[in-house]
């Protein structure tokens, strides 16, 4: 299973998102799930760095399936729609598949 945080201050505000695991939904290079959340989390975490160039910290391993993106400084505008956006195509790849291969939490920092 795919497990990603969304971790929040307590005014809304996007501090980090971290994603981790692999769904197991297929075998490795047919996994439709993984693919498709690896993608959203990938482009939107290029889209922060390359369109509206928000300050990032990111860690990740690869083989452990794992990005940690943390925002030190509060997202400007379109830095909140592009991870509102993240949430809302996670949230359906969730909902099409089932939480069996995606979590997707939200916890308040």
């Amino acid at each position: 299973m795919t497990a990603i945080t969304i971790y929040q201050s307590g005014d809304g505000e996007y501090r980090r998102v971290t994603c981790r695991g692999h769904a197991g939904y297929a075998a490795y290079g047919k996994d439709i799930v993984c693919a498709s959340v690896s993608c959203l989390v990938i482009n939107t975490i290029n889209s922060l760095d390359e369109l509206v160039h928000e300050k990032m910290e990111i860690e990740t391993r690869d083989d452990e399936g794992y990005i940690d993106c943390r925002f030190p400084n509060t997202l400007s505008r379109e830095g909140r729609l592009l991870m509102d956006s993240l949430i809302l195509g996670l949230g359906n790849i969730r909902d099409s598949y089932g939480k069996r291969y995606l979590e997707l939490k939200f916890k308040e920092v």
